[in-house]
């Protein structure tokens, strides 16, 4: 196993830890999305898949966002309840205006900038961006654009040859399935 391949399993295993940290909204999840943020980052630059490798970075960020806005969240409900906020239109119009003009923007950045496979990357990178952020504010259709959102980077993954962390993306697609419907399930809205 070369060193590249290696950060794609390290990658692998903490993506896991996270997805079960974040079915069950537990806090220490933003502190693993760091490790795996950072490693998917490198992975992602060594194949020159710009937006993905940037959109790491932002989860990195993210991270520490979420840590903050799921503390003071989470004291809110009782114990073993997942704490979720109410999705406006307003927040869901302006959303996919950021996705349809995010994804024109970024395919086109991409293309300039060399990317391989810029549509895909794109795409996926500017839904991930929204999902991330409807994440931090515990909207339970973050899932949904989770689903679609990974669904394109196992794609991309296979494309660019990178099949470890192609498998962690199809995991991330069956959690996010599952994490929509134990969310709905146990979801109280907060505030």
């Amino acid at each position: 196993m070369n060193w590249m391949e290696a950060i794609e399993v390290f990658a692998l295993v903490t993506g896991v830890v996270y997805l079960v940290l974040e079915i069950l909204q537990k806090n220490a999840m933003w502190v693993v999305g760091i490790l795996t943020g950072t490693a998917c980052a490198i992975s992602f630059a060594y194949q020159q898949v710009w937006a993905s490798m940037a959109l790491n970075i932002y989860y990195v960020a993210m991270s520490v966002v979420g840590l903050v806005q799921w503390r003071k969240a989470g004291g809110k409900v009782e114990q073993g309840a997942i704490h979720l906020s109410t999705l406006s239109g307003k927040t869901a119009l302006l959303s996919a205006a950021l996705f349809v003009v995010g994804s024109v923007v970024a395919i086109q950045v991409l293309r300039a900038a060399g990317d391989s496979v810029p549509q895909l990357d794109g795409i996926a990178t500017v839904l991930s961006v929204i999902a991330t952020w409807w994440l931090a504010q515990s909207y339970l259709q973050q899932w949904l654009l989770w689903i679609v959102a990974d669904i394109l980077t196992t794609a991309l993954c296979l494309v660019t040859g990178q099949y470890w962390m192609a498998l962690l993306y199809a995991a991330y697609v069956l959690s996010a399935v599952y994490g929509y419907f134990h969310w709905k399930k146990n979801g109280v809205i907060v505030g």
